[in-house]
């Protein structure tokens, strides 16, 4: 199938490491051109030049997006190199163990700005271009939105709150034939998560148990099947499809995890 991405300049925040970087090589291997933004300068620069060893076209920024300014100099520096911008994966966040009792209020609102403030500045500073090419919005959510998890008070309340956006900009952007769409993963293994895995005393025993809760196949989530959805989502192939919450997660938040 042609998803006709061939030179869409796609934005990917946190796209240097994890899920990011297999959107933004799922975008590459369609000929789209990834804007990756990645906090992690080593981890940019080296998918950067992964990238231009291919002969692929990109751009790399290095940008804590928690930063005020940041999400507006991404869009000038994607508009002054390429002149358009035809899509945004809000991806960007990690799960930092903000809690409601074993939290407090400043750690609350670092983890909002970590997590969830970005999704919106940058869609805002960007409007405009994504108006003239009547772009495609994808916001990674997680699971931890609808589920919950315990002591992640900052985390689940930016997730739940990006999927309410995902709805409220697609009622407000569909004049402009901007879609909106939201990827809601559960487990995924990725550099984090693996990271977490390890901190266990018996790490076999922990990922099988994780393991044995997803329905479908009974093991992990990879990070090119999240990628294979949002370029779909990107594309478009899913020209009539917005507001929607795709669960790509081997039936973890909807199906009874105690099958057999």
């Amino acid at each position: 199938m042609d998803l006709f991405l061939e030179n869409k300049v796609i934005i990917v925040t946190g796209g240097g490491r994890g899920i990011g970087q297999s959107i933004c090589c799922a975008l590459s291997e369609e000929r789209a051109v990834p804007v990756f933004v990645e906090k992690d300068y080593e981890a940019g620069q080296l998918l950067e030049s992964n990238f231009k060893n291919k002969g692929a076209d990109c751009l790399f920024i290095h940008r804590d997006l928690s930063q005020p300014d940041a999400c507006k100099a991404i869009v000038e520096l994607t508009l002054e190199k390429y002149g358009s911008i035809d899509g945004i994966v809000n991806n960007a966040g990690v799960n930092d163990g903000v809690g409601l009792e074993n939290g407090c209020p400043s750690d609350f609102e670092k983890s909002l700005s970590t997590n969830l403030l970005h999704y919106y500045n940058l869609v805002h500073y960007a409007l405009p271009a994504l108006k003239k090419s009547e772009a495609s919005i994808v916001n990674i959510s997680s699971k931890t939105a609808l589920t919950g998890q315990g002591n992640t008070s900052g985390y689940a309340g930016s997730k739940g709150a990006q999927l309410a956006l995902t709805r409220e900009w697609a009622v407000e952007l569909a004049k402009y034939n901007i879609r909106v769409n939201a990827i809601v993963p559960a487990e995924v293994m990725t550099p984090q998560y693996e990271k977490w895995i390890n901190l266990s005393r018996n790490k076999d025993r922990v990922l099988e148990e994780i393991t044995q809760r997803i329905p479908l196949g009974k093991r992990m989530t990879q990070a090119k099947e999240i990628a294979s959805t949002a370029i779909f989502l990107l594309s478009k192939q899913s020209s009539h499809t917005t507001g929607q919450w795709f669960f790509v997660d081997g039936g973890y938040v909807h199906l009874d995890r105690a099958i057999n």
